[in-house]
């Protein structure tokens, strides 16, 4: 049986799939109805920005580690990990510490709040990294 953390880290992962991405019907069901992001923007939006936004987006690539478990309470959980993009056309990484929150809602974990926040760039753990 899996772990929450376990669960949550494969449900990130999940997110960031290329066909998940792409699919407004996955997104407004991992997505909960009063889901928030802070991006490195500072600028926050909501589900209904996210599912109009996301979908038309080329999807970067990603690496996530060292993932850290809050639980909130007995329904809400917090993910806390280190985070890479690379953006299609673009060389460059950006590095970022990232944050979720998600929810039990009904017996299905949704994402009510995400946030990732620019930092310096860190040492790449290959040995544990979760690449998509």
């Amino acid at each position: 049986m899996k772990t929450l953390k376990e669960t949550l880290i494969e449900l990130e992962l999940y997110c960031l799939k290329p066909e998940v991405r792409a699919s407004r019907d996955e997104l407004d069901r991992i997505l909960a109805d009063d889901f928030l992001e802070i991006p490195s923007t500072g600028v926050p939006y909501d589900k209904s920005h996210a599912l109009s936004r996301i979908p038309s987006e080329v999807s970067p690539v990603f690496t996530q580690q060292d993932h850290e478990l809050r639980v909130l309470s007995s329904n809400v959980a917090q993910l806390i990990y280190k985070a890479t993009i690379q953006r299609p056309g673009d060389k460059s990484i950006s590095y970022s510490q990232r944050n979720s929150i998600w929810k039990l809602t009904e017996g299905v974990w949704q994402m009510c709040f995400h946030q990732g926040t620019p930092c310096e760039p860190f040492e790449i753990d290959f040995a544990t990294t979760r690449k998509l």
